[in-house]
Formats: C-alpha cells, sequence, structure tokens
C-alpha cells in the first residue's frame, strides 16, 4: 500500500469519526469585519439582530459575543466576534438554511467587508 493511500484512508477515517460525533458542543464562531465608515448605530442594529437570532431559532442552544481587545495586532480589521453553540451538525444545518438567519444574512450583507467562519467540537 502505498503512503498516498494510506494518508487518504487515514484521514477519511478521521473525518468519518467526526461525524459520527453526536454529544457534546458544536461552536460556530464568526468573525466580522465592517466596511469602512460603517456607522456605529448601524453596527448596534446587527448586533441586535445577530442575537435576536437566539429566540427565533430553536436550534440555537447558546448565543454569545463580543468586541476585539486583543493588543496583538492579528485582527486584519475583524472588530466583532460571535459564538452560537448547538447540540448536534443537524442543529447547526437547519440554523444556517433558517429564513430568519438569511434575513440576518440581508441585513448585514451591505455593511459587511469581511467574514471569518469556523466550526468546531468543544474539546473539554
Amino acid at each position: 500500500m502505498t503512503f498516498a493511500l494510506v494518508a487518504a484512508l487515514t484521514l477519511s477515517g478521521t473525518a468519518m469519526a467526526a461525524k459520527k460525533k453526536v454529544a457534546g458542543k458544536l461552536r460556530h464562531v464568526v468573525s466580522l469585519k465592517f466596511k469602512e465608515g460603517t456607522k456605529p448605530e448601524d453596527i448596534r442594529k446587527v448586533v441586535e439582530a445577530f442575537a435576536a437570532l437566539k429566540t427565533k431559532i430553536p436550534q440555537v442552544d447558546k448565543f454569545e459575543w463580543g468586541q476585539n481587545v486583543s493588543p496583538e495586532k492579528h485582527d486584519r480589521g475583524h472588530t466583532h466576534v460571535f459564538i452560537l453553540t448547538f447540540r448536534s451538525e443537524k442543529d447547526r444545518d437547519e440554523y444556517i438554511v433558517h429564513a430568519d438567519h438569511k434575513a440576518f444574512g440581508a441585513l448585514l450583507g451591505p455593511l459587511m467587508a469581511e467574514v471569518f467562519v469556523v466550526d468546531f467540537w468543544v474539546h473539554d
């Protein structure tokens, strides 16, 4: 068996094992960079609308947010971070296509310069 085949099978097995995970917390992290000149009141509306998704979409288990305060200067202009917690990938997937999430995207889109999204299973 070649090294490439062994590596592919190992990675495939790891991915399959990750997909089988059913217990724990799935975090959905969204980091935003707003367009230059975005008004503070428009940013406030985005934050309020994002927070309101917790009450509109039952799949969201927990919602947290904050503004960047890191002194390291590696933020690349991202100022706001939002963390949503889900109980399963199915819940996260239903959130992504939910009509209220889509409506939020329509509000955010014209103000957003860049977004970075990462999902991960919490390891205690």
